[in-house]
């Protein structure tokens, strides 16, 4: 059954799985701010770190993203995405912006493929963005960690990423 979040207090249903921590993390391509093809999830031998957002261009995004480009400048070990389904040029003109340079920005507008990991809202005024999420996938290609944010509004639990990013590294 597909998850649900809150826009602004109302209910918003995602579209695809509900995965959980222990599932294998499904193999998605994501799209670099420079054209080049990212495969995200599966195992890979390196921790992943896998966020998703609605779009660069709002507050909330663009905050939680130069957080954790901050936040992650020591974690060089981990493969750090953070997925949007906004187009490639403006990504690029984002992390020049904000000189968001620790962390991949990528996104989903070619192959729609974070819905495999069930955050594709289905519904209402954002339908066919990204909710707001963060998987920590293993080096075995398990998730390790998930926080669906309950309200698209609202910016993740960035002590509690933190804390299980440090438990696997």
């Amino acid at each position: 059954m597909a998850e649900t979040v809150t826009l602004k207090g109302n209910p918003v249903t995602l579209a695809g799985p509900t995965l959980n921590v222990g599932d294998k993390a499904p193999v998605a391509y994501v799209v670099t701010k420079d054209l080049a093809e990212k495969e995200i999830g599966g195992a890979k031998g390196k921790v992943q770190l896998i966020i998703t957002v609605p779009s660069l261009d709002t507050p909330v995004c663009e905050m939680e993203t130069q957080k954790f480009n901050n936040l992650l400048k020591d974690f060089s070990d981990v493969d750090v995405t953070v997925v949007s389904m906004d187009l490639p040029f403006a990504e690029k003109r984002f992390c020049e912006s904000f000189n968001v340079a620790n962390i991949d920005v990528a996104s989903d507008f070619r192959y729609r493929d974070m819905e495999k990991y069930g955050v594709l809202i289905a519904e209402g005024a954002l339908k066919g963005l990204l909710a707001r999420a963060v998987f920590i996938v293993d080096k075995e290609g398990k998730i390790a960690y998930k926080q669906l944010v309950p309200e698209i509004t609202s910016e993740p639990n960035y002590d509690e990423v933190l804390e299980a990013l440090k438990k696997l590294v």
